[in-house]
Formats: C-alpha cells, sequence, structure tokens
C-alpha cells in the first residue's frame, strides 16, 4: 500500500499584493504610519552595518535602506518573477544588489551580513521557520522582522470589506501568528532584545544566538 506524502505549499513570488506603501486610503495610511514609525525606531536601534532583506518584493524598503546606509552593502532577495525583476531595475543604488535566491538555502556564507530582515514575508513562505534558520545563519548580529497579527489581522480586513469569502485571509498568507506565537518562534534563534505592536503588526528586533 503507497504511502501519500503530504506536499509542502510552493513559495510564489507575490510582491505587494496590496500597495500599502503607496495607497491613498487615509485609514490606511494612519496605519502605515504607526508601522513605518515602529520599523524606523528598531531599524534606528540596530544601526547595521549591513543588510540581508529576504523577502525584499519590489525593493521599496531595500532602496530606502540602501541610501541610509551610505555605503554599507545591501542585498534584496525574492523568488525570480520578471515583474520584480522590472521594479528592482527602478530602484538601483551603488550599494545595492538584488538577486534571485530561495530563502531556506542562502548562498551567502555563515554571519556575512550585520543583520537580515524580513518585513511582511514570513506569512507568505511554506517555511518559515528554515527561512528564519537561514536568516539567523548569515546574519551577525540581528534579524528585523515583522508579521500580521491574528487574528486581528483577519478582523481589521473583514472590518473594510476585504477577502470576505477568505474569512478576511489575505491572498498568500500562508501562516498565521498572534504575537505570542512570533515571539515563541524567533526566540529559538536569539534573545528578542524590543517588540514593538503597531496595530495590527507584530515587530521584533533579535539578537542571534552566537
Amino acid at each position: 500500500m503507497s504511502q501519500q506524502v503530504e506536499q509542502q505549499p510552493e513559495a510564489v513570488p507575490t510582491g505587494n499584493t496590496y500597495d500599502k506603501y503607496g495607497s491613498q486610503n487615509p485609514v490606511v495610511r494612519r496605519l502605515m504610519a504607526g508601522f513605518e514609525a515602529s520599523l524606523d525606531e528598531l531599524w534606528g536601534l540596530a544601526a547595521p552595518r549591513s543588510i540581508l532583506d529576504v523577502g525584499c518584493g519590489e525593493g521599496v524598503l531595500t532602496s530606502q535602506w540602501a541610501e541610509r546606509l551610505g555605503d554599507g552593502r545591501i542585498v534584496g532577495i525574492d523568488l525570480d518573477d520578471p515583474k520584480l525583476r522590472a521594479e528592482w531595475d527602478k530602484r538601483r543604488r551603488p550599494n545595492l544588489e538584488y538577486r534571485a535566491e530561495e530563502a531556506t538555502s542562502l548562498s551567502f556564507a555563515d554571519g556575512e551580513f550585520d543583520m537580515a530582515t524580513a518585513i511582511e514575508v514570513l506569512e507568505h513562505v511554506p517555511e518559515p521557520e528554515r527561512t528564519v534558520a537561514e536568516m539567523a545563519r548569515v546574519a551577525e548580529r540581528r534579524l528585523l522582522v515583522s508579521v500580521p497579527r491574528e487574528p486581528v489581522w483577519r478582523m481589521t480586513n473583514m472590518a473594510r470589506g476585504a477577502y470576505l469569502k477568505d474569512l478576511g485571509n489575505t491572498p498568500g498568507h500562508l501562516n498565521h501568528w498572534s504575537k505570542r506565537s512570533f515571539i515563541s518562534l524567533l526566540s529559538r534563534y536569539g534573545k528578542v532584545e524590543q517588540i514593538r505592536s503597531p496595530f495590527p503588526w507584530t515587530m521584533l528586533l533579535v539578537r542571534v544566538n552566537g
């Protein structure tokens, strides 16, 4: 009798399903102001010298960080996709490189970057723990990560009439964490130094295990 092997969902490039960074909706803009303020604060506390940005999407944040880093190296990775490559071509800087890579098997050396980031990414990947493990391997000092906070995220979507047939689940979201469960996941790979909860997200700054 043959055994059935459970298949992992395949990772697919998504970019921004909803352009929250460029939205003109006043509610979205207010939420994003809180998100960006928290992210900026944790980025400043980390004071990174170099960055690997996992799941960089169109490179919006990656290119902003490249400018902020000055001469510091930053590499943005995502799955190979013509639409993403076209966006990368619009956002070039001398210290910035984009690569098509699989997050669960990074080509970089141990501790090659000062910090690894995954901003609104881990909810999309089929193997989030393997992704975090690889990020911790290539980061010398810190991880900076954020995810939507559940069940608040779904409730917020439903309140604005979005994705009702999927009970508020944003397309492409494979994983769903409460604040506690996300802290528990990241704590396996280092000390959680800072926690921010800009509604409706969880954002962590983690010092990786030496």
